[in-house]
C-alpha cells in the first residue's frame, strides 16, 4: 500500500492471505495514518463503488477497500452472521497494518461497521454509516463520538 494512486480504474486489486484465506482490497491516496476502510453491500465487490465518491475521498486521504468473505475475488465461506463478518474485517485491517482508521459502511457493511465499533472501539476514529441501518442500538448509544447524525 506504499503507491499513491488516484485514478479508482488504475487501481490493482491486491491479496492478503489471513489464516489459509485470501482476501482481495484496493488502495488509493497517499497512505496516510488514518485511512478510510470501505465496507461495502450485501454481495458487493471492489467494483461496485462509486469512482467519483472514492476518487474524491483519495484525494485527501489513503482509502481502502476490501471484498469480505467469500465475496468476489475474496476466498473463503461467507459468515451467515454480522459479528463473524466484523471479526473477519477487523483481521484484514490488522493484517494490512492500519491500527487506527475511520470506516465508511455502505448497507450492510455500515452493519459491520457498527458491530466493529462495539468490538474493538480502539481501531475507530470515526463511521460514515451509508444507506444502512443498526442492526441494534448499542452501537449508537454506547460509542456516541463515533456517530455524527446528519
Amino acid at each position: 500500500m506504499s503507491k499513491q494512486i488516484l485514478n479508482y480504474t488504475d487501481a490493482p486489486t491486491e491479496y492478503i492471505t489471513i489464516k489459509g484465506v485470501q482476501y482481495a482490497y484496493r488502495s488509493l491516496g497517499e497512505p496516510s495514518e488514518v485511512p478510510i476502510v470501505c465496507l461495502q453491500h450485501f454481495t458487493g465487490t471492489l467494483d461496485n463503488w462509486d469512482p467519483i465518491i472514492i476518487e474524491g475521498l483519495a484525494r485527501q486521504r489513503q482509502v481502502v477497500m476490501i471484498d469480505n468473505t467469500g465475496i468476489g475475488n475474496s476466498g473463503g465461506t461467507t459468515p451467515d452472521n454480522v459479528q463473524d463478518m466484523a471479526r473477519d474485517a477487523i483481521d484484514i485491517i490488522a493484517a494490512l497494518g492500519i491500527s487506527r482508521c475511520d470506516l465508511l459502511g455502505f448497507s450492510l457493511g455500515g452493519f459491520i461497521a457498527q458491530t466493529i465499533a462495539v468490538i474493538k472501539p480502539d481501531l475507530l476514529r470515526k463511521i460514515i454509516l451509508v444507506g444502512t441501518a443498526p442492526q441494534g442500538t448499542k452501537a449508537l448509544h454506547s460509542f456516541p463520538q463515533l456517530f455524527k447524525i446528519v
